[in-house]
């Protein structure tokens, strides 16, 4: 199944853009599942049909569905109680009811997930396009799960499930409670739904568009977005410059806004894959509007993101691992090596990878950012390396 995730620069005409897309692949005969987890139904009153917690047919061959996340999270909030009944009546702790219980902040996210897991794993679609939030909430969602992962594998090792039988046994030599097989349950459980979501964001099938409107505080937001996407390896097939006004006018101060909407459109043509969408004049409202807007399709194959090693071991004796990041700026970066682990921080933004298993032998000989890529020389650790290199 083919996902396109659509984020960007807020309140740009991004849920727009993606029903429109959905429609577009619709009524070109593939099954279409468009997912928002928007509190507020923005994506029903652009389709013109309300949405809500079970998926409605927005068109022929259209489903749109908004996941409720308050509904979900009562009920994981219910079942770790019931789950956590010996621990709370040790702590004297108070059973909160599902009547009183609002969903903390994150519940959106994890909602989103859910469902992205659930649509992928049914074969009832061609296509699931993702109306994300904007791009700094995001970014923060598509990491979720490979970092939550991580987080329960070093909190609740699943290796250390093996020895069950045994914990008893250090419970008393360590004079310490040890942790109730009920916890590595659920820690594998959330593991197993986690991972589920993590492959749907870094399939070879899956690709980000970026809505934003051309000019200075969109040339920022793409240019941050992109970079961001590009160290999580996310794709981004197309920019589309949203709401495009015309270049001939008469009118002084919409010729000054259309001169300024070009010169950003002219960089971001030079940079990215471009798609200009004119402006309507008005909110598109229904399907009606919406089949009228030039959206770009999605028979195109998209191109994932590589992170090649490549040998320069005969001319230099290093190897180089190439990272594509394009926008970043040389001052933003920073990287530090913990073990076979290496810590990537652009900005704000920062990701934890696993190093390929040739450079775990390998100690870090420097690193350079040269046309959008950061590529960092590893040279052989004489201790690890095969002597017959």
């Amino acid at each position: 199944m083919r996902t396109i995730l659509f984020t960007g620069q807020g309140g740009t005409g991004r849920t727009t853009v993606a029903a429109a897309t959905a429609l577009h692949a619709a009524r070109e005969g593939t099954r279409t599942l468009v997912l928002t987890a928007d509190r507020t139904d923005t994506l029903g009153a652009v389709l013109g049909v309300p949405t809500g917690p079970d998926p409605v047919e927005a068109a022929p061959g259209l489903t749109a569905w908004r996941p409720d996340a308050a509904a979900r999270f009562r009920e994981d909030l219910t079942a770790f109680q019931q789950r956590a009944t010996t621990a709370l009546d040790l702590l004297g702790a108070s059973r909160l009811d599902a009547e009183e219980v609002t969903p903390l902040p994150g519940a959106e996210e994890l909602a989103l997930l859910r469902a992205l897991r659930d649509a992928a794993l049914s074969d009832a679609y061609g296509l699931l396009v993702v109306d994300l939030p904007p791009a700094p909430q995001a970014l923060a969602l598509l990491a979720l799960p490979e970092e939550l992962r991580r987080y329960l594998r070093r909190l609740l090792p699943p290796e250390r499930q093996a020895a069950r039988a045994l914990r008893p046994v250090l419970g008393r030599l360590a004079g310490l409670p040890m942790p109730a097989e009920w916890l590595y349950e659920t820690a594998a459980r959330w593991d197993v739904e986690l991972a589920a979501a993590q492959a749907v964001v870094e399939d070879r099938a899956t690709t980000v568009r970026l809505v934003a409107e051309p000019g200075p505080a969109g040339a920022d937001a793409v240019r941050t977005a992109a970079t961001a996407l590009a160290l999580r390896g996310l794709p981004v097939d197309t920019v589309v410059a949203n709401r495009v006004l015309p270049g001939a006018t008469n009118d002084t101060w919409l010729a000054a806004l259309a001169a300024q909407q070009r010169k950003t459109l002219d960089e971001w043509r030079d940079t990215y894959g471009l798609h200009e969408v004119p402006h309507a004049g008005h909110d598109p409202r229904g399907t009606h509007d919406l089949a009228a807007l030039p959206v770009p399709g999605v028979n195109t194959a998209p191109i994932p993101v590589e992170w090649p090693v490549t040998d320069h071991l005969a001319d230099d004796g290093v190897l180089v691992w190439h990272i594509p990041l394009p926008g970043a700026i040389r001052d933003e970066l920073d990287l530090i090596r913990r073990g076979d682990e290496l810590v990537v921080s652009v900005g704000a933004f920062r990701r934890i990878v696993p190093l390929p298993s040739a450079l775990r032998r390998c100690t870090v000989a420097g690193a350079a950012l040269r046309e959008g890529e950061l590529r960092i020389r590893f040279a052989p650790d004489p201790g690890l390396w095969p002597s017959g290199r």
